[in-house]
């Protein structure tokens, strides 16, 4: 008697979607406020000032990224939406059309017209929209447009990388703000970049790098506006 090992494959496509509003939102989240915190302080405010100024960066930062993944998320939904309609009555009007392009499809990625022709017909009856859907318009179940959850999760990580700073504004103590703020910020990107690198299955050093750099870049922009405006005032 033969015992069968069941072969496992791990994906992570599933987390596409949310992973890359959750990072955005995150990354977005430390670096525009303590960008901001640190824009604040170059310009000559005081801890009060820069405090209030950091908690309204966070508060209308959650609020934007939610309604932008939202309103852009929702444009993609409705985008597959019409193209779904499209294909069905593409399929109730030209069935035979629609055969003959799911066979080119499977021509073009390697099967003999035969045995293209015969996957494409049981294709077709087994789910015939589903099958143009997938194939055709590259529209899945795991990669379609989900807004709500897109939205939630952009507000929620902004939330949660705003706070990392803001914390630190709170604890830091005012003389050394800036570079208490600068340099624990740089360690939360580090942080970020390394966990969206792991949790993606890419490369962790040059997830790390990548999020580091345009993130300290952004910081110091901000921070030498922040004295320039400072100074002439």
């Amino acid at each position: 008697m033969k015992i069968f090992n069941r072969h496992r494959e791990r994906h992570r496509t599933d987390r596409i979607g949310w992973l890359r509003a959750a990072v955005l939102g995150a990354n977005d989240g430390i670096v525009s406020t303590a960008s901001l915190v640190l824009g604040v302080a170059a310009a000559g405010a005081d801890s009060h000032g820069i405090l209030v100024a950091g908690v309204a960066g966070l508060m209308a930062g959650a609020m934007s990224m939610a309604a932008g993944e939202y309103v852009s998320v929702h444009s993609q939904a409705d985008t597959e939406k019409a193209e779904l309609e499209r294909e069905r009555l593409e399929l109730e009007l030209h069935p035979d059309a629609e055969h003959a392009e799911l066979t080119a499809i499977y021509v073009a990625r390697g099967l003999s017209s035969e045995l293209a022709h015969q996957v494409a017909e049981e294709l077709m009856k087994h789910d015939a929209l589903g099958s143009h859907v997938r194939d055709e318009l590259g529209i899945s179940d795991t990669l379609g447009a989900r807004p709500v959850q897109a939205a939630l999760a952009s507000a929620a990580s902004f939330a949660v990388g705003a706070a990392l700073p803001l914390a630190v504004t709170v604890w830091a103590p005012a003389q050394g703000l800036s570079g208490w703020v600068g340099a624990t910020s740089l360690l939360f990107l580090a942080l970020l970049g390394a966990l969206a690198a792991r949790a993606g299955g890419a490369g962790v050093l040059k997830g790390t790098w990548r999020v580091t750099f345009w993130g300290a870049l952004a910081m110091g922009v901000t921070a030498g506006v922040g004295a320039l405006f400072g100074t002439v005032a």
